[in-house]
């Protein structure tokens, strides 16, 4: 590495990325980050999210992506290529709302009713109609699902399922209260219902405990997103996919360390509940590298396949940059 490279960086402000925009992360001589906040539904350009901009603009050289849109665009041959980070993750049961004062308290109870999602191939609906067919034994072919936002990467819809635009999700909370729709599933539920303005509960009484035995059943802490990088830029430097997971395990090291101040965060038990966490979960949930998270990658690439988002179930190797699947 004689000449500087400089690379453009695309990142969410998640506390496990706050040493890029801080500095603290320090690249190896060579190499320049241009680290910018593009968050998943915000900063739009000509209305396209970040995930948008990377796969159909290549507008960032790394970028924090979609891991059910990836999935769809390695089948498709997409000139992207990822490294095995996962930034961020969620559990399904969290994100499943209903209307308080409904019955539905299963995800048995919501077959034959109307689910709204995000899009269809939006990594939450994804794994959550997964876990609805694999986990709990509830066909998802048999839900009406309702579309808020536009698909990333085309497919054929499987035939019999019912799927339909809808549009807005902002006003998901608003129809839920007045009974237009009897659920949605979302990685970041309408504000209105996160504020309090309109009524909603999570489908689970406890989810918590139902995440937790999910965790145990599992083994992992489900994956969103991965890192993903345009393939010329791999193809051309080969060595950047070691550097970029060896930044990214350095920031998580970091962001692990501010728990170390009890009033690090303003939440008042932060530290306490950093303590638990680290004491219900046998481990890492947040761990990165390919060999530890085999298993759930392979559990989501057979959920695409099941929904008609990929033709064939193909290996997890061909997902990753080869310098990383040894990591």
């Amino acid at each position: 590495m004689t000449d500087t490279l400089k690379i453009s960086l695309a990142l969410d402000r998640y506390d496990r990325h706050f040493p890029f925009f801080d500095g603290t992360v320090k690249p190896p001589a060579g190499l320049e980050l241009d680290v910018k906040q593009v968050g998943q539904s915000v900063a739009l350009r000509d209305g396209i999210d970040r995930h948008g901009r990377m796969i159909h603009h290549n507008e960032f050289d790394v970028c924090e992506f979609s891991m059910s849109s990836y999935l769809m665009a390695k089948a498709r041959q997409m000139p992207i290529t990822a490294i095995p980070v996962f930034p961020r993750r969620l559990f399904s049961q969290s994100q499943m709302w209903v209307h308080p004062d409904s019955n539905l308290w299963h995800p048995r109870d919501l077959l034959g009713k109307k689910v709204a999602l995000s899009s269809f191939q939006t990594t939450l609906s994804l794994l959550a109609k997964g876990d609805l067919k694999f986990h709990y034994g509830v066909p998802w072919e048999q839900i009406h699902w309702l579309m808020t936002t536009r698909e990333k990467v085309g497919f054929t819809t499987k035939p019999g399922v019912r799927l339909d635009f809808i549009g807005n999700s902002g006003n998901l909370g608003v129809m839920l209260e007045n009974r237009e729709i009897d659920a949605f599933f979302l990685p970041h539920p309408p504000h209105s219902v996160m504020s309090g303005q309109t009524r909603a509960r999570r489908l689970f009484a406890d989810c918590k405990a139902e995440e937790l035995d999910y965790f145990r059943h599992h083994g992992d802490f489900p994956i969103m997103h991965i890192i993903a990088v345009r393939a010329v830029l791999l193809d051309q430097h080969p060595w950047l996919a070691s550097v970029l997971m060896d930044l990214f395990s350095q920031a998580k090291t970091l962001a692990r360390s501010y728990f170390e101040d009890p009033n690090w965060s303003q939440l008042l038990w932060g530290r306490h509940y950093f303590e638990t966490e680290r004491e219900l979960l046998a481990s890492d949930p947040w761990r990165d590298g390919f060999s530890q998270n085999h298993a759930n990658i392979e559990r989501f690439i057979r959920y695409s396949h099941d929904q008609g988002l990929i033709d064939s179930v193909y290996p997890a190797e061909t997902l990753f940059a080869p310098q990383t699947l040894d990591s």
